[in-house]
């Protein structure tokens, strides 16, 4: 500024010192042009001395200010190399920050900026210049897509704005005002702080996720959450248990509804509940048929958390009060007396029919209902006394009018009998009514007579006298009643274990004869050459099969009311078994004339093999009962990933409308065959309950006059590699048991003998005993050899083969193997077996399994 204005100083006085030489020029020649005018030449010569005086002034002040003005001029470059080289400095210091940074004037328009700050904006494809304003800034990055998302700032970053490029990459924006009212802002970019947090989230939220999912899988109820989109999101072992629902299925993440297509129920409620955004609970049944507590809790977020509690047990106790109580209702229903009872807060908690009825009211309705629903307040200051003391554990009876709901007076005699519980303190009383009206009246007459008629003193008294028996007749009857009932709930309770041990303990009676029966088959088996005989033996033996598991399923079949029958799925050939059914059915429709096929089947199934058998049989026994000509046939249907089971049979057909009731209990058809049995009608009910336990489809198909169709649906499996068949004469490497040392405890002397001939035929040398005693009498334990004790865990006299096995194991000096034979199936009993190192074989012993678990011990020992 300073410099300019010098220059113009310059050539102004420049321009001055030209029109004074100007001037002098022209007067110079004025003068020379008039030389005859001496004075007015002097004077013009006078004027020019002095002009040129003044011209000399003023070109010595224009040299003057010439110096100045170089002097000023090269003070400006210094100052201006100096702003040039401190502008430089400052490029270079924002070149070298690590942060994009933009300086604002104070009118907020672009002044400086370094590159960091060109290269945020190089993916937009827009260039930055000096002059844009502040407000262009954020326009141009709203419409090119700069920002994907701008975020509150957080912690360490309050007081300054994040946000997140369309790149991926984190920016923090921090703004700091200059002395001359600009504005300085820097863009710090966080993105590797950013991505820190983020990981010590995740790290933070996988932690809690896990620490969540641990105690999830701790619970003993099952929990699965369901988001807001409808997802699975946790999940337990229990959950998948009790829904059915493999884990490989919800590993996947479906949406829940795909996961709870086969339960409906299930499903509705989850959804109702997300919808009326309360908790709700249900009741469903499970897979094997148990009661599954079902409640839903929604969130606030949106989605739920369900969860299932086992609850048969708690069902089941219900169940067996509800049958008590209607038991006892039937008995208090019957009884001719007004019963019922009252807690502490004289609310009623049972009525009979007769009390009901007697005040008027529906049955139910008094349950719940305080005593003054029945009894005016006037009516109840008259019972107050006996109320109080009935409360205070003290049995009252006492005798008043009272009407009933008809508005009859009647003369009751009531009894108030305390219920003491168990800390023995009374929590309410039982109320027994009768009504002696007519033996009032009997009293009053006989008053009257006595009054009127001295002589007939005698004859009412009398009459007055059977009266009183009666009323202890009466009051024992009572006692009876209440006593009848406290045995009633025992009797309930006990019910189920009573026939359970019962089944127990005759399935172990029948093992006996039978494991007998299959130990002299094996032995008859391994001795008879002769083809057709050993077909014969084959068969009884496969009879002795069938028995078996006739046996086993009986025992099982005692619980599938109780519901503790749980199916031991594996996969297996069903050829096998329609094999060993074909064999023992064909030869009962021989003797009833009829013709029996089986079609082959080479497919593998999934399923409980015995309760599949168990289906099949009552099958074939109804077509062969109730056939009384024609065909039967057993076969098999592929159906995609499913196998149909199906018996077929030219029987009488079976009525449309009696197609699901031949499935309940005790309900059956009358045989077309004369003379045939009829049975009890439980078979198929027996069948509905194992298919339920099985989770297998059953289909009944009939027309009258042509026949029907028994079917049962079982999934297939995977294919199976195929096995040798090994008949009972074919020959076995049996060089390990010849001459091998053997000692046998068995309290039974048919097994004992049986097993001797066995194991005899096999090349052993045997040595039976009925107990551990016998065997010490018969034995040297240090001396005589021996190689293997097999020994039956049941003896007598509380005995069990286990202590016997200790005994002789712990007296003999080689470590003798042992083979415990029972017939208990108990998961306890093979837990102890395993830990004590001893083999296990359930009865009844297949001979060609206990020939190998032999040979196996032998060579184990040797």
């Amino acid at each position: 500024m300073a410099e300019q204005s010098l220059q113009q100083r310059v050539a102004e006085l420049e321009e001055q010192n030209r029109k004074l030489k100007k001037i002098n020029k022209v007067l110079v020649e004025r003068v020379e042009a008039g030389g005859g005018q001496g004075a007015n030449a002097y004077a013009a010569f006078e004027h020019s001395v002095i002009l040129a005086e003044q011209v000399r002034e003023r070109t010595e002040a224009l040299n003057r200010v010439l110096s100045e003005l170089k002097v000023s001029h090269r003070a400006l470059t210094l100052a201006n190399n100096q702003a040039a080289l401190a502008n430089q400095r400052l490029v270079d210091a924002i070149e070298s920050i690590s942060d994009a940074f933009v300086l604002f004037d104070e009118n907020r328009k672009i002044v400086l900026f370094n590159s960091k700050f060109s290269a945020v904006w190089a993916s937009t494809g827009l260039t930055i210049r000096t002059g844009i304003t502040i407000q262009d800034i954020s326009r141009l990055a709203r419409e090119s897509g700069l920002i994907d998302e701008e975020y509150p700032a957080t912690g360490a970053e309050v007081g300054s704005k994040v946000f997140r490029l369309r790149d991926g990459r984190w920016v923090q924006m921090s703004e700091r005002p200059t002395q001359d009212g600009g504005l300085v802002i820097l863009y710090t970019d966080i993105t590797a702080l950013k991505e820190r947090e983020m990981a010590d989230r995740e790290h933070a939220l996988a932690l809690k996720t896990k620490l969540l999912q641990n105690t999830v899988d701790n619970l003993s109820q099952g929990v699965v959450l369901v988001t807001p989109e409808g997802r699975v999101e946790l999940w337990n072992d229990r959950f998948l248990d009790l829904t059915g629902v493999e884990a490989s299925q919800v590993e996947s993440y479906p949406p829940f509804a795909a996961l709870m297509l086969d339960n409906h129920s299930i499903l509705q409620h989850a959804l109702t509940a997300a919808q009326q955004g309360e908790v709700l609970a249900s009741e469903q049944r499970g897979i094997h048929g148990q009661v599954i507590e079902v409640r839903t809790h929604p969130m606030p977020q949106g989605g739920f958390v369900n969860t299932y509690t086992d609850i048969t047990e708690r069902h089941r106790y219900a169940e067996s009060l509800r049958q008590s109580e209607q038991w006892i209702r039937l008995i208090t229903d019957n009884v001719p007396a007004l019963i019922a009872f009252l807690d502490q807060d004289l609310n009623f908690r049972f009525t009979n029919k007769v009390y009901n009825e007697w005040f008027g009211k529906e049955d139910g309705v008094l349950n719940g209902n305080n005593l003054f629903a029945v009894y005016t307040p006037e009516q109840y200051e008259e019972l107050r006394p006996y109320v109080e003391r009935a409360l205070s554990g003290e049995n009252v009876t006492f005798e008043a009018w009272q009407r009933n709901a008809r508005g009859e007076a009647r003369y009751m005699l009531k009894s108030y009998v305390a219920n003491i519980d168990k800390d023995g303190h009374p929590d309410g009383f039982f109320v027994m009514i009768r009504d002696i009206t007519e033996r009032r009246r009997s009293a009053e007459a006989l008053e009257l007579s006595h009054q009127l008629l001295e002589q007939r003193v005698e004859e009412r008294t009398s009459e007055l006298t059977e009266l009183n028996d009666q009323l202890r007749s009466e009051i024992s009857e009572r006692v009876e009643v209440e006593e009848r009932l406290r045995e009633a709930k025992l009797e309930a309770e006990q019910a189920n274990l009573s026939k359970t041990k019962f089944l127990a303990a005759v399935s172990h009676d029948l093992l006996q004869p039978l494991n007998a029966a299959r130990l002299f088959s094996g032995a008859l088996s391994e001795q008879i050459q002769d083809p057709k005989n050993c077909s014969l033996a084959q068969s009884v033996s496969n009879s002795l099969d069938d028995v078996e598991s006739l046996l086993r399923t009986l025992v099982d079949i005692s619980k599938l009311d109780a519901g503790v029958v749980t199916a031991d799925v594996i996969s297996f050939r069903i050829e096998d078994l329609l094999t060993t059914l074909s064999a023992e059915f064909g030869q009962l429709a021989n003797a009833e004339g009829l013709v029996f096929r089986s079609v082959s089947c080479r497919a593998a199934v999934r399923s409980d093999s015995q309760l599949l058998a168990r289906i099949l049989r009552n099958f074939l026994t109804n077509a062969i009962r109730y056939t009384r000509q024609g065909r039967i046939l057993l076969g098999c249907r592929r159906s995609g990933d499913d196998l149909w089971i199906e018996v077929h049979d030219t029987g009488p057909g079976i009525p449309e409308n009696k197609l699901q009731e031949i499935f309940q209990e005790f309900k059956r058809l009358e045989p077309e065959q004369p003379g045939s049995e009829k049975g009890l009608g439980l078979g198929l009910a027996i069948v509905d309950k194992i298919s339920r336990v099985l989770g297998h489809e059953i289909r009944v198909e009939s027309k009258e006059g042509q026949g029907s169709v028994f079917a049962v649906k079982v999934p297939r499996a995977a294919s199976l590699m195929p096995q040798e068949h090994l008949g009972p004469n074919l020959p076995m490497l049996t060089e390990r048991l010849n001459g091998a040392n053997i000692w046998l405890i068995d309290n039974d002397e048919s097994i004992c003998q049986g097993m001797d001939t066995l194991l005899s035929g096999w090349g052993c040398r045997v040595t039976t005993a009925l107990s551990f005693e016998d065997l010490a009498e018969q034995v040297d334990f240090e001396e005589d050899p021996v190689e293997l004790l097999i020994a039956d865990y049941h003896l007598d006299n509380g005995e069990n083969g286990v202590d016997a096995a200790r005994m002789v194991t712990s007296r003999v000096e080689v470590d003798l193997p042992v083979l415990m034979i029972t017939a208990n199936y108990s998961k306890e009993l093979n837990q102890e077996m395993r830990d004590l190192g001893f083999i296990l074989v359930n009865k009844p012993v297949k001979p060609l399994k206990l020939k190998t678990t032999m040979i196996h011990l032998l060579n184990s020992a040797g």
